[in-house]
């Protein structure tokens, strides 16, 4: 499905729209702003979406839209979301810095194009067209690729970019979990498996380790008898500091040092130490911040194994030592979840569905969540204040649009 699918098809017609629709509040397309969800009509379906015209900063180009969906028919269904997380890669994608880029189009009812912020979330089917064979009332669904836009009450769009949780796969859990089971949790899984061949009891180190994917990473490599070196930002006070380590190793965390640590000389004898005298050697590094700790991170690295980079958070490059290359055979590679997911159908499904079940099982905590809720009379300033703090100090836990009365 292409990412402008979802909203091509939602296009109603010029007497329905204005017969059902309500616009919001400080939306550069809609005036007004209603506090009752109004009733559809003639099998329309109401939305509200987070859309916005151009590229820039989050506060400024935000807006909470209403349109109207048409009756469901043919090859579409109409899905109404439950939860849809607000990630760090859809703010780079607002301001127009991430590689994956979103579909502007008219067919929201707008005088100009706009597109639909976010693109991870998990959403209930309301009802299918006659041609829709896999998919069915009630069943719930998450976008198998980034650019559907997600920040959204309904939408309605075919089935080829959707993947099912039916019901044995969604028991016991909760909108949040599922809506953020496709980006974090997968790109732990796929660096951990996928790069080199780690066995029971074999070392791993990563950076950003209290990450939503570093948090993933932790658990799934306790899972499957991983140990793991894990640095960590400095906090403001040594009790936070402290208090961040012991959450990790509660987690199942081997070892957690600051960055300041991890770059400071002798952190490789330190290593050495933890691994049994340098017995057990570091197989793997996951990076998502840059720079001069990469290096560090490295040179603790026995022959032949692997950095991998998903993230650029420092905003500096990886240099990689020619001295690691040539004499120690260190590879450094590079992983984008979006990319393996649009190549690797299956076995992103394969990859949900076993977190989901770890989930269930209690061995799969989620990542602290700081939930927003949005209901049909939710405000946009509510909602628009959640996406651009995103990127702004340390928060609790990762911001998550909750739906309720919509």
């Amino acid at each position: 499905m292409s990412p402008s699918s979802a909203t091509r098809l939602s296009r109603p017609t010029r007497n329905a729209l204005t017969t059902l629709s309500r616009p919001t509040s400080r939306s550069p397309f809609s005036p007004s702003l209603h506090h009752h969800r109004p009733i559809s009509s003639f099998g329309y379906t109401q939305s509200r979406a987070l859309i916005f015209p151009d590229y820039g900063d989050p506060a400024s180009i935000l807006s909470l839209h209403t349109h109207s969906l048409p009756p469901t028919h043919g090859d579409h269904l109409t899905l109404r979301f439950l939860a849809s997380p607000i990630n760090p890669a859809d703010i780079n994608q607002l301001q127009g810095v991430y590689p994956s880029k979103p579909t502007f189009t008219p067919d929201l009812g707008t005088p100009h194009p706009v597109a639909v912020g976010g693109n991870e979330g998990v959403a209930e089917v309301l009802a299918v067209g006659s041609g829709v064979k896999d998919l069915a009332k009630g069943d719930w669904v998450i976008m198998r690729s980034p650019g559907f836009g997600t920040w959204r009450t309904h939408a309605q769009t075919t089935a080829a970019g959707l993947l099912r949780l039916g019901e044995a796969t969604r028991e016991g859990i909760t909108p949040a979990q599922a809506g953020t089971v496709s980006v974090n949790p997968c790109t732990a899984y796929r660096m951990l498996k996928d790069f080199v061949e780690l066995k029971e009891g074999d070392w791993w180190i990563q950076n950003g380790a209290n990450s939503g994917v570093g948090r993933a990473a932790v658990q799934l490599g306790r899972e499957w008898g991983y140990r793991s070196i894990n640095v960590v930002r400095g906090r403001e006070t040594e009790a936070e500091t402290e208090a961040l380590k012991a959450e990790l190793r509660e987690l199942g965390a081997d070892v957690v040092v600051t960055d300041k640590e991890a770059m400071e000389r002798g952190f490789g004898d330190r290593v050495k130490e933890w691994t049994d005298g340098g017995r057990g050697k570091v197989r793997l590094g996951l990076n998502c911040v840059g720079g001069k700790l990469v290096t560090s991170m490295a040179k603790v690295l026995a022959p032949d194994s692997r950095v991998v980079t998903y993230g650029a958070m420092a905003k500096q490059p990886v240099a990689p030592p020619a001295g690691l290359q040539i004499f120690r055979n260190i590879g450094f590679d590079g992983f984008w979840v979006s990319r393996w997911s649009d190549k690797n159908p299956v076995d992103k499904e394969k990859t949900v569905k076993h977190v989901l079940d770890l989930t269930r099982q209690g061995k799969f905590k989620d990542s602290p969540m700081e939930e927003i809720r949005w209901d049909w009379d939710t405000k946009q300033d509510t909602l628009v204040r959640a996406v651009a703090g995103t990127l702004e100090g340390y928060r609790q836990g990762k911001g998550i649009f909750v739906f309720g009365d919509t």
